[in-house]
């Protein structure tokens, strides 16, 4: 304390307890010590006293300003409120609502052969749009129960999960997601991924704004659509297909919760079914999705007790472009063409092409025709089952190869590596759909179509239209010394239908969203007369009533040409070999192996039955073909 003595005792009659006193409450002179002891207890006391009145005058003072000081304080929190709502108010109108950003709005195009199966894509993300009504009830319930259970009644925004998701990041807990549905898809497909304060503050004021201007299904609509799933899929379309390989629309219960169940961790999830610890932690949690969907009534306890978790395709898929994307080149330059856009707009377009292919009889054509001389299911023994064994059948391919060329391919030396080549091109005659466009190996290695765009030499493949009057668009065809396979399938698909030719096509329809944009119909005109059809028939069945017809012709032994056709399809395999490219040194043609002949009678009456195969229980004459003259019908396929 100021002006303050301090005294230990050191004085005459000192009591040895410290004294304070205030220069002014000094009662003795300075020099006495007993005086000074004695009046400095009395000054303690005159203290003690001060500070307690003083104490109880801050009390009262405190009691009769506590009314005042709370309202002031009141005051001043209702304004900071104020002006925070203010702020907040003048935030919502200025926030407008963006639009999707590019990366959003890119879907692939989705190519599926003739009978729906998929077959591949097209485009920068695997995403394509569909409407809500094409996503089951189970399977929008499935997706609310596993992300954002208020979802129909909130506002766009969810205190409640916002707050459990703070404590749970302060505490050290489970991280838990604060978003609603609406906030996700607000991040997903209109706002950028960074993690800021500044982007949390506008992705709630356009969740609360969205939820004012659009309906819950639009926004689950929106939200359906860009959700990542997993395995490059980006959308519950894609989703279905990358996982199960069905459409949306065809989701069951237990794959509609499945999928609801991998949004959580997607990059977690996406290995179910090929890691088994994944596929445990996933199956708990789509069990807690059923529990859910259950407790809300979305599916009945029947349903509940008899869902199983389904099985999912396997992941990462092996790869299947070798033959594919020969299909897809030619399906999506058609598609680009009758749409009026380019190749690059309809991959990002979102559209579905349904090709005419039957990617079954595609599949085993790329087996045959891999699997070299022999069909293995074949007997190689002298014994004799009622058909000719591989080498009796060889053996007469070799005598026409001699036939046609003038010597035998076993006579033939070859020096160095030969590659032989191998096209195949089936389709309906009368109406042009292509069911088989087989034009290599392997599309990686060769992206050149063989069957579509390679030219072979024709040689005697050619000698049944010799003579004719051909038209339009055959007129120059025995003038071409190299046609593609497509063109001289399409020659003897013309025969078969009786003069009538058909523009070859692959492309059956394309629709975007469930609206049909493109249907194909036949395109059809007269390409020789009837007669002339049947001078070729007659040519190749040896007989009229002979079915189907064959046609084996060559140049030389460097290709060799077998054509089967009847009213119902039309067959044409082509074979050449060359020795490949080195270097600097291009590719030079070379002779074909003496295996040549049995490998394109093995392609060929495989195919053959694989597509018309023995069809039971149908009739061809039931399924009428507008594209054939009047009574001819085109081919069941065994495939369907």
């Amino acid at each position: 304390m100021n002006g303050a003595d301090v005294d230990t005792g050191g004085g005459v009659g000192g009591t040895g307890v410290a004294v304070i006193a205030d220069d002014h409450d000094r009662g003795g002179s300075p020099g006495r010590g007993p005086g000074r002891g004695r009046h400095g207890a009395g000054g303690r006391g005159r203290l003690t006293a001060g500070l307690r009145r003083r104490l109880v005058k801050r009390r009262i003072r405190i009691r009769r300003t506590r009314g005042r000081r709370l309202r002031r304080a009141l005051v001043v929190l209702l304004a900071l409120l104020a002006n925070l709502v203010g702020a907040a108010v003048v935030a919502y109108h200025l926030t407008k609502i963006p639009e999707p950003h590019p990366e959003t709005a890119m879907q692939s195009t989705v190519f599926v052969d003739d009978h729906g199966d998929y077959l591949g894509r097209r485009g920068p993300v695997d995403r394509q749009e569909i409407p809500l009504s094409q996503v089951p009830r189970h399977v929008q319930e499935a997706v609310i129960a596993a992300e954002n259970r208020s979802f129909r009644t909130d506002t766009g925004v969810s205190p409640r999960a916002i707050a459990r998701a703070a404590w749970a990041t302060v505490s050290g807990g489970d991280r838990q997601g604060g978003s609603t549905i609406t906030q996700q898809y607000v991040k997903n497909a209109l706002l950028s991924p960074e993690q800021t304060l500044s982007r949390k503050a506008r992705e709630a004021l356009i969740s609360i704004k969205l939820d004012r201007t659009r309906s819950k299904d639009e926004i689950l609509q929106g939200y359906l659509n860009t959700v990542y799933f997993g395995r490059g899929a980006a959308g519950i379309q894609s989703a279905a297909r990358n996982y199960f390989g069905v459409d949306a629309k065809d989701l069951t219960v237990s794959q509609g919760a499945a999928l609801a169940s991998v949004i959580n961790i997607p990059s977690y999830y996406e290995k179910a079914g090929s890691d088994p610890k994944v596929t445990a932690k996933l199956v708990d949690r789509w069990e807690w999705v059923l529990d859910a969907m259950a407790h809300s009534g979305a599916i009945t306890s029947a349903q509940r007790a008899g869902a199983r978790f389904p099985a999912f395709r396997f992941y990462p898929p092996g790869d299947t472009d070798g033959q594919r994307q020969y299909l897809i080149d030619a399906a999506a330059s058609e598609a680009a063409d009758r749409l009026g856009i380019t190749e690059d707009q309809l991959a990002r377009g979102g559209y579905t092409v349904r090709t005419t292919f039957d990617l079954t009889a595609q599949d085993a054509t790329a087996e045959l025709a891999a699997d070299g001389t022999e069909k293995k299911t074949e007997k190689k023994t002298g014994e004799k089952t009622g058909e000719k064994t591989a080498e009796e059948k060889a053996a007469d391919a070799k005598a026409a190869d001699a036939k046609a060329g003038g010597k035998k391919r076993a006579e033939v030396k070859t020096t160095g590596d030969v590659r032989v080549h191998t096209a195949v091109v089936a389709l309906v005659p009368g109406d042009g759909a292509v069911r088989v466009l087989y034009g290599g190996a392997d599309y990686a290695s060769q992206p050149f179509n063989d069957a579509r765009d390679g030219a072979v030499e024709a040689g005697t493949a050619l000698q049944p239209f010799s003579g004719m009057k051909l038209l339009a668009p055959l007129t120059d065809l025995t003038r071409t010394a190299a046609p593609t396979p497509l063109r001289l399938a399409s020659a003897y698909a013309t025969a078969a239908a009786h003069g009538v030719y058909a523009t070859p096509y692959t492309v059956a329809k394309i629709t975007r969203a469930g609206r049909t944009l493109y249907e194909a119909h036949p395109r059809t005109r007269t390409a020789m007369t009837r007669a002339d059809a049947g001078m070729v028939a007659k040519l190749l069945y040896g007989r009229l009533d002979a079915a189907p017809a064959t046609r084996t012709g060559a140049a030389g032994l460097r290709t060799l040409w077998q054509t089967t056709y009847d009213e119902h399809l039309t067959l044409t395999v082509a074979l050449f070999a060359e020795h490949p490219a080195k270097g600097k040194k291009a590719a030079l043609p070379a002779p074909l192996p003496y295996t040549a002949g049995s490998r394109s009678l093995s392609v060929s009456e495989g195919v053959w039955s694989k597509i018309v195969g023995t069809a039971e229980g149908h009739d061809p004459a039931a399924e009428p073909n507008p594209g054939l003259p009047t009574g001819q019908t085109k081919p069941i396929l065994a495939t369907r």
